[in-house]
């Protein structure tokens, strides 16, 4: 078999910046991937999916974000992932937040601390969003 153009060997940054080397490697790995659904799914290549529910629209998203470093001048990679999931679901026509998913990718070894003011970064967002974050359950 042939391997077309998209195909790489290894994953690098650029597959995960939202441009062509992104699309391409969506379309050659995950294009056909799950059941077809009654709305906007995998294969429009947006940003989420808009699912029929009855007479109204569930719009689902999910953004997860490895950066170096995690704090920058202006926020963290909670704000950032809080914000980029806003604006996925606004890009898909969303105007009442039900709710909010997080994906969060943590690298063995990092402090708790710094992760726990990520989260609270994350509920700071939550709250400007205008979906108030429940408080953490203690374990």
């Amino acid at each position: 078999m042939v391997a077309s153009k998209s195909q790489v060997e290894r994953i690098g940054l650029k597959h995960g910046a939202g441009g062509r080397a992104m699309r391409a490697l969506i379309e050659d790995v995950f294009l056909g991937l799950g059941a077809p659904v009654d709305g906007i799914g995998l294969s429009a290549l947006d940003d989420g999916a808009a699912i029929r529910f009855g007479d109204r629209w569930i719009v689902i998203t999910t953004d997860s974000h490895v950066v170096h470093p995690v704090f920058f001048p202006g926020g963290d990679i909670g704000r950032l992932s809080i914000s980029g999931t806003v604006n996925d679901l606004a890009m898909m026509g969303a105007t009442e937040p039900l709710g909010l998913t997080c994906a969060v990718v943590i690298e063995e070894g990092f402090p708790r601390q710094e992760l726990e003011t990520i989260r609270d970064s994350m509920k700071q967002a939550c709250d400007e969003a205008g979906r108030p974050s429940s408080p953490a359950t203690p374990r």
